[in-house]
């Protein structure tokens, strides 16, 4: 089982545990299957990285893997891999510039298809290209939609980076029906600039979770003397956290259509839009 996860939110100093609200629906239990992960995030003007590329624990508890991290955008992955070797080259997230982005499912006859989708990237975005997953490749396709669009380095809003995405995997289903794929199958992707979060699903079980209100941020404090008194401005305070690969609703979740995008703004309400 894969999982797809992050959040957004405004205040990136109790970050580090608003995964915590929800850690047992986003543990993943490989088996034995043998899982890598990675998480992207952005501290004031940096975006870093952490990746591990094998994981051969039993159960990765996801809200672990954030508990030293500041910040109040989010973007992680964990997955087996399916292409390549196990190395950081090939573990999601990936960067460019500001842009953070992971991917959940396999593309459809992926081996037949790398050449293609490679050649529909430009020269000066291919160079960039580290690793063999599909995933990597799928990541400078969606900047190249972003090129076309005048929004590579700016800081572009919400309906052009969905737009981006649709074309995205409009282009990569055109490409796996000619080799006689259906489809390019089960999709998720999450990307960010560090401004918002921007998703995509098509039948990849993503779902999003608001974490407000005296009960939720009580929960992420510590326990100390000092809880009490930061409970006031608490009531400011508010995060989203986005996950997929959830095969049943769950509580306190809001399911996102299965043929859909959403962008999540740190106080804004989220933007639903049908593919």
């Amino acid at each position: 089982m894969a999982r797809l996860f992050g959040f957004i939110g405004n205040r990136p100093d109790i970050a580090s545990r608003v995964l915590d609200v929800e850690a047992p629906a986003l543990r993943v239990h490989p088996g034995s299957t043998k899982m890598g992960w990675g998480l992207g995030f952005y501290q004031g003007n940096d975006v870093l990285l952490r990746r591990r590329p094998s994981d051969d624990r039993g159960e990765i508890d996801v809200a672990a893997l954030t508990h030293d991290v500041r910040a109040d955008v989010l973007v992680g992955n964990v997955r087996p891999l399916n292409h390549g070797e196990p190395r950081t080259e090939n573990t999601q997230p990936f960067r460019y510039r500001q842009w953070l982005f992971a991917h959940s499912g396999d593309v459809a006859e992926f081996e037949r298809l790398r050449d293609r989708l490679t050649s529909s990237i430009p020269d000066f975005l291919q160079r960039n290209v580290r690793g063999e997953t599909d995933s990597e490749l799928l990541f400078y396709l969606f900047l190249s939609f972003l090129h076309d669009a005048g929004a590579l380095r700016d800081a572009a809003p919400g309906p052009v980076v969905t737009t981006a995405l649709r074309s995205t995997l409009a282009l990569v289903d055109r490409l796996c029906e000619e080799e006689g794929a259906a489809d390019a199958g089960p999709t998720g992707f999450m990307v960010s600039n560090g401004e918002y979060l921007a998703v995509l699903n098509r039948n990849a079980g993503i779902a999003w979770r608001s974490v407000h209100g005296e009960e939720d941020i009580e929960a992420l404090l510590p326990e100390d003397g000092l809880r009490r008194i930061r409970l006031p401005d608490m009531a400011r305070v508010r995060f989203t956290v986005v996950a997929g690969g959830f095969l049943d609703e769950l509580p306190r979740w809001k399911m996102l259509p299965d043929r859909a995008t959403v962008v999540f703004g740190r106080l804004e309400e989220p933007v639903v839009e049908p593919i």
